[in-house]
């Protein structure tokens, strides 16, 4: 089974498992796991076991989310938020398009970014599901998605692995890796998050450029992280990242890593300010001000 390539997690995927051994998996599934946590490829996995239970090419062309009988819907405008022009273009495809013999799956990605209005509008569709579709959704928290949603799906909570376990896991899978102790503290575990700074070489630029500032943070070089933050003016969604890795680093220091030259109480500081700057910019707040105000209150 696919499912058997998730790590971790045993006794939710055998319940999982047993589930859809038996016929009786809801047709609206919730995957519940902090960013990173391997929601989304579980998702992917239970959607291949369901369509295709023989396995194969077909089902692997699932995992790796191109399979034609998987529809996928993620976030995609400059509010990173599910419209509902998205949620109704499903709906449009899995009640007037005809199903292949093995079904179809939808899988939302991070649900709790949906519009009020494209919730609504899945709502209705989880009232009264189409025959042979079965829907899957991600989301970080229950608490994050729409209580009359969660109510029609079964709920399956995913964790992070212990650090020396998704260790473990990335030396097997990626070979080339020789920092994965260092990425499974800093993401405490969040497989996917570790696997991204992996393949993705973007993805690891952002996070040497935290490691950089949470250095300027250590060494009170207001200037250099001043620099630093600049580059990320206009790029609101890089710079949330960055944000996030910074206090990511921050708190590996503070479990005992050795990051950055940081002191656990100079991390403990730099995580609260990072965290206080991703709130103004999730609001708004005028990014060079911003990271105006970030660099002189780390480094101070």
């Amino acid at each position: 089974m696919m499912l058997d390539r998730v790590a971790g997690n045993a006794a939710a995927m055998e319940a999982v498992k047993a589930a859809l051994a038996q016929g009786r998996l809801s047709h609206s599934v919730l995957l519940l796991g902090e960013e990173g946590a391997g929601a989304g490829f579980c998702a992917r996995c239970l959607a291949a076991d369901w369509l295709y239970p023989e396995g194969g090419a077909a089902a692997e062309a699932v995992v790796r989310g191109e399979g034609a009988e998987c529809l996928s819907v993620r976030a995609e405008n400059k509010s990173n938020t599910i419209s509902v022009d998205q949620v109704r273009r499903v709906r449009r495809e899995v009640y007037n398009t005809a199903l292949s013999a093995k079904g179809r799956a939808v899988i939302f990605y991070a649900a709790h970014r949906m519009q009020a209005e494209a919730a609504n509008a899945l709502l209705k569709v989880l009232e009264e599901p189409p025959a042979g579709v079965l829907f899957l959704l991600t989301a970080t928290t229950p608490a994050a998605v729409l209580p009359t949603i969660r109510s029609r799906c079964a709920a399956v909570q995913l964790s992070a692995l212990p650090e020396e376990e998704c260790a473990a896991f990335v030396e097997r899978a990626r070979a080339r890796c020789k920092d994965a102790g260092f990425l499974s503290a800093v993401y405490g575990g969040r497989i996917g998050c570790v696997l991204r700074c992996i393949d993705d070489p973007s993805r690891r630029a952002v996070l040497d450029d935290a490691l950089a500032a949470a250095r300027c943070a250590a060494e009170s070089d207001g200037y250099r992280l001043a620099a630093l933050l600049a580059g990320y003016e206009k790029r609101k969604a890089d710079a949330l990242t960055l944000l996030d890795d910074l206090r990511a680093v921050c708190g590996a220091v503070v479990r005992g890593e050795q990051a950055a030259g940081l002191t656990a109480a100079q991390a403990a500081a730099a995580a609260r300010e990072a965290g206080w700057a991703m709130g103004l910019l999730q609001a708004n707040v005028n990014d060079k001000l911003v990271f105006s105000c970030l660099a002189a209150r780390l480094c101070r």
